[in-house]
């Protein structure tokens, strides 16, 4: 069982990166996460950040990787669980699942 706080931070802006026509916003993806998150996973212990990439931020840690993000022209959203990207561009649940998983956040019974 997870005995730390999970965070997970999606990194994503109003418009929809150029590679990714098609794909929902990143709004629409950080909502997503939340309810399918929710569906298997008992989530007291999960706490949700969205940063917008186009808006300053007050922590350095979160400016400086949007200024990653727009240098090296990244994909987005960028999904974190703690410190570890666990997808970038449309997002696909095996891998932050696996994550949630070695985290041992337990499952809804």
């Amino acid at each position: 069982m997870a005995s730390e706080k999970i965070m997970i931070t999606v990194y994503g802006s109003k418009q929809i990166c150029a590679s990714c026509v098609g794909a929902p916003g990143s709004k629409d993806t950080y909502e997503w996460l939340q309810a399918a998150i929710g569906r298997k996973y008992v989530v007291d212990m999960v706490d949700y950040t969205y940063i917008d990439i186009n808006e300053p931020q007050k922590e350095l840690i979160h400016q400086e990787f949007i200024n990653e993000i727009i240098e090296e022209d990244m994909f987005y959203p960028i999904i974190f669980i703690n410190d570890k990207i666990v997808a970038e561009g449309i997002p696909t649940l095996k891998p932050i699942y696996r994550t949630l998983d070695d985290l041992g956040l337990p499952l809804v019974n």
